[in-house]
């Protein structure tokens, strides 16, 4: 009963993975950027939970569905899962809505949704 914050953390980036896979808006529209973009990400926001840590500012909670593992004190295996899904939805979401956005400018003044201006 432990892992079940984890599988749905891996479930629901695995979700948006495949919407993004669908639509290649971040990984599969530019692995490299991706990868460094969820890195450094991923990084900034332990270091923010570490310091948080460090000066009394964050607790673990005790939680039937937590695996229970720590990577440090109060830093639970989960966390860094939890920060590349937060990552990997903020991605998602903002090259999708700038694509959306893109493409709503290119279309012009009451032209049929789906139509393209001309060049």
């Amino acid at each position: 009963m432990g892992l079940i914050y984890l599988g749905f953390l891996t479930s629901a980036s695995i979700c948006l993975l495949l919407l993004d896979r669908r639509f290649r808006l971040f990984f599969w529209r530019d692995p490299l950027a991706a990868a460094v973009v969820s890195i450094v990400g991923v990084a900034f926001f332990l270091v923010w939970d570490l310091a948080g840590i460090s000066l009394g500012i964050f607790f673990r909670g005790e939680g039937a569905i937590a695996s229970g593992i720590l990577l440090a004190p109060h830093l639970p295996l989960e966390e860094p899962v939890f920060l590349f899904f937060l990552v990997l939805c903020t991605m998602v979401l903002y090259t999708g809505s700038s694509r959306a956005l893109a493409g709503r400018r290119t279309r012009t003044p009451g032209a049929a949704p789906g139509s393209e201006a001309a060049p």
